[in-house]
């Protein structure tokens, strides 16, 4: 493995007063046409290199003639990337944080919390990049067959494109970019334009390792210029993470496999024995919906509560929202950040403004200031409105009451979207039943639906996508079986 480079001269933000993008594994400071934007104070943090269609062409060509070289890349030696970039992260720890704090406004807790993960990412890679087993298949089923033996390898699947959003910059990166190198697949990466310096910073440790050229790019660019991403022929597989514009993209996408996380509007259940103390419930409920200004695709944005315990819970959120702080993302004590720009704001406002003209009402809540808007949990939201239907991608959550548990079951069915969902409750049978009824990605029964963990499967159904990551769950995608008979 090459010595760590230096890194960037760092200004007094914490940020490079510039980056490079990253081509075939190296830097290339084309320009410095991408600003990136403080979320919060809105001022020019830092400039990144904007590529074009020429540079993510160039990127395509070097990725397909890195197939065979990364192919042969010992899976001994992928792990060995995957714990050096283990290691880098964790000596830039704090510089990473930093950067996700500027370019995302997200919380500095909380992003903490995500170069933790990104780093949970690779080093779970990192273990599964030698342990992607093939099997033995008997063949002698019958007298024709006596004599024959099979076996099945896992090879790499070829050039994948990777295109990703702006609210875990780092570590959906990371949930494309790690199981890639464990697979042995060469890969392209378009990072979202508004926060691309986590991923160039990524790129960076990438370029310190001896991965064979070509084998990554990482490009910040514009929608029309990654067009090839989705459209060249050599690409095997696309993953896309972000909106529903990812149906789209399957369409044009031709042979090519295509994985699609495209967001959702998660429900979280509350029976009438949650099985836990109603704090507690509260207390996580509060986090699920408006961690990191609800920008989560798997953020609680139904509460759905059994009608015997509705009044209280309703006061304890109430309580627990409107204590909520609400400020600069670089203080320790802030909870909620800026939303990504005032353009969403602006759209998350208006459809709580919507839904109150049709009849719901204002538990808690706030006027918006630029991107910073307070947060906000409504009631008696009107079925047909925006607020209840679409993700709303923002700190706002909708409370309503169940009498029934499979009613409750039956209103999370009606969603359009199945990413994830939550329900606390101390019956056992009502677990069961709601594992097996919900038309979901994955239930977590005894906590929300917006918690992770970065080796179990994740995906959703219906609008939500379709494949699933988590690590080992990605390497199956980005790998094909290959079979061999051996007539004995």
């Amino acid at each position: 493995m090459a010595k760590p480079k230096k890194t960037a001269k760092h200004d007094r933000t914490g940020l490079a007063r510039s980056y490079p993008y990253y081509l075939a594994n190296r830097p290339v400071a084309a320009n410095t046409d991408l600003e990136v934007r403080d979320k919060y104070s809105g001022k020019i943090a830092t400039r990144t290199a904007f590529g074009d269609a020429a540079t993510i062409r160039k990127a395509i060509v070097a990725a397909h003639k890195a197939r065979e070289p990364m192919a042969a890349f010992p899976p001994d030696k992928r792990r060995d990337v995957l714990e050096h970039c283990v290691r880098r992260f964790e000596e830039r720890f704090e510089e990473l944080a930093l950067a996700l704090c500027i370019e995302a406004g997200k919380p500095i807790a909380d992003s903490r919390g995500e170069v933790t993960r990104l780093i949970d990412t690779f080093r779970i890679a990192a273990g599964e990049a030698t342990r992607i087993d093939g099997e033995v298949i008997e063949l002698q089923i019958s007298e024709r067959t006596r004599g024959y033996r099979g076996m099945v390898k896992r090879v790499p699947i070829g050039v994948c494109s990777f295109i990703t959003p702006f609210n875990f910059p780092l570590n959906l990166v990371a949930h494309k970019v790690a199981p890639a190198i464990a697979a042995g697949c060469p890969f392209v990466l378009k990072p979202a334009a508004k926060t691309p310096v986590g991923a160039l910073i990524i790129g960076e440790v990438l370029a310190e390792t001896d991965l064979p050229r070509g084998a990554f790019s990482v490009v910040p660019c514009s929608n029309e210029d990654a067009a090839a991403l989705t459209d060249d022929e050599r690409i095997a597989l696309l993953s896309f993470t972000g909106g529903l514009v990812g149906w789209e993209l399957k369409a044009r996408a031709g042979r090519k496999k295509v994985i699609l996380e495209l967001g959702g509007n998660a429900a979280c259940i509350v029976d009438a024995d949650p099985g836990a103390s109603l704090d507690h419930v509260v207390d996580r409920l509060v986090f699920g919906a408006y961690y990191q200004s609800g920008q989560s695709c798997i953020s609680v944005q139904h509460i759905l509560v059994h009608r015997d315990l509705y009044e209280r819970v309703r006061r304890k959120l109430k309580t627990k929202v409107s204590a909520l702080r609400m400020g600069d993302p670089r203080d320790e004590k802030t909870f909620i950040g800026p939303v990504i720009d005032e353009d969403a704001a602006r759209r998350i406002e208006s459809w709580i403004e919507a839904a109150l003209e049709g009849g719901a009402k204002r538990i808690a809540g706030g006027r918006r200031d630029g991107n910073m808007l307070p947060a906000a949990l409504l009631e008696k939201v009107p079925r047909d409105s925006d607020l209840y239907r679409q993700e709303a991608f923002g700190p706002v959550a909708c409370l309503q009451p169940f009498d029934d548990f499979e009613e409750a079951l039956a209103t999370v069915n009606a969603s359009e979207f199945g990413l994830q969902a939550g329900v606390f409750t101390g019956n056992l049978a009502h677990a069961m039943r709601a594992w097996d009824a919900l038309e979901v990605g994955g239930v977590i029964v005894g906590d929300v639906p917006s918690f992770r963990v970065d080796n179990m499967p994740y995906g959703g159904v219906k609008q939500s996508g379709l494949g699933r990551e988590g690590v080992r769950y990605a390497i199956e995608d980005m790998t094909e079986q290959r079979l061999l008979v051996i007539r004995g």
